[in-house]
């Protein structure tokens, strides 16, 4: 059976997967809009949403520190702005399947790298998972990815107008995503295992209100780029401003705001090498809503790479039920 720490933390990063999907949907339903403009945007907006919940996570927030402020707003410049701006210039550029892929590898990069990396000092130290229990489940994770990518790259290859340059800078646009979300996780957990009197919720909204100036700036710096450049698209709001607005304000509520609550209630009941491998949830969901926005069902192929890809989080879950139970109480 599996312990409750284990169970809940996995059901949180379902949760936190589903919403981070919607992710890689704005920039395909906004494809006029530059990248730059949709992450400041989505997270304008996410820091706006943040203000009024600031009021109920008061209690939370005066415990912070000026070092707690400093690490929410590395989290959020990195894992937030710099993390999106990367996605989005990437779907915009090689479409929705290529980056997918790409951020698809997550779950084998975090788990490898939260493996060999060690804590910081001042954090909780896990001890590292034995190889022998993680690589059949980061085996069977890699084979499922490998698959879809298959099958996504032979799709791409049908498409007679492919740019394959531009496929090629979509390809690094999101590598640069995956570093960015290689080392906020780890670092995020790294916070929160340390601190596990703290709120999950309350860190959430920190990191909302931290991200707020950022992008405060990043969209005021971004108009007046448009400005100076003498560019036709119209600001501030685009031109189909009902539909950014409500884009921006859903993708910073629900995959912003709610899906890094959901995340910070599972970073804190799992080890890293572990809630890396659950980051697959996110593969699965971007894979779902793009055969829905392009209206076919997913191949065989890609359905036996989803079906490894569950096969290798099932593994990893047996695997780890008892230690991570002990691993739940502080040090």
């Amino acid at each position: 059976m599996f312990a409750a720490p284990l169970f809940s933390g996995t059901l949180f990063a379902l949760a936190a997967g589903l919403m981070w999907g919607l992710v890689f949907v704005g920039p395909l339903l906004l494809p006029e809009y530059p990248a730059t403009l949709q992450s400041f945007g989505r997270y304008l907006a996410f820091g706006l949403i943040a203000l009024p919940l600031a009021w109920f996570d008061r209690a939370t927030l005066r415990q912070l520190t000026r070092a707690d402020w400093r690490e929410a707003l590395r989290l959020a410049l990195v894992g937030n702005v710099v993390y999106y701006l990367f996605l989005a210039s990437a779907i915009q550029r090689a479409g929705g399947p290529l980056p997918t892929m790409i951020i698809g590898t997550l779950p084998v990069v975090i788990a490898i790298t939260a493996n060999l990396r060690r804590a910081r000092a001042g954090t909780r130290a896990e001890a590292p998972l034995p190889w022998g229990r993680l690589l059949p489940s980061l085996g069977l994770i890699g084979a499922g990815i490998a698959l879809v990518n298959q099958v996504e790259i032979e799709h791409l290859r049908a498409e007679p107008a492919a740019d394959l340059g531009r496929y090629l800078l979509g390809a690094l646009l999101a590598v640069g995503a995956v570093a960015c979300w290689t080392w906020y996780p780890i670092r995020n957990a790294e916070w929160l295992r340390a601190h596990p009197d703290r709120s999950p919720r309350g860190w959430a909204t920190a990191q909302g209100l931290a991200t707020l100036p950022l992008a405060a700036i990043g969209y005021a710096l971004t108009w007046a780029w448009f400005g100076a450049a003498g560019s036709e698209f119209p600001m501030p709001f685009g031109p189909r401003p009902g539909a950014f607005l409500a884009l921006m304000f859903a993708i910073g509520l629900f995959a912003s705001w709610l899906g890094t609550l959901c995340w910070n209630e599972a970073s804190q009941r799992l080890p890293p090498s572990l809630a890396g491998q659950l980051i697959v949830f996110e593969t699965l969901s971007a894979l779902a809503y793009a055969f829905v926005l392009r209206g076919q069902a997913p191949q065989p192929l890609t359905l036996a790479g989803i079906a490894l890809l569950v096969a290798g989080v099932l593994w990893a879950l047996r695997a780890k039920a008892e230690p991570v139970a002990a691993a739940a109480h502080p040090n």
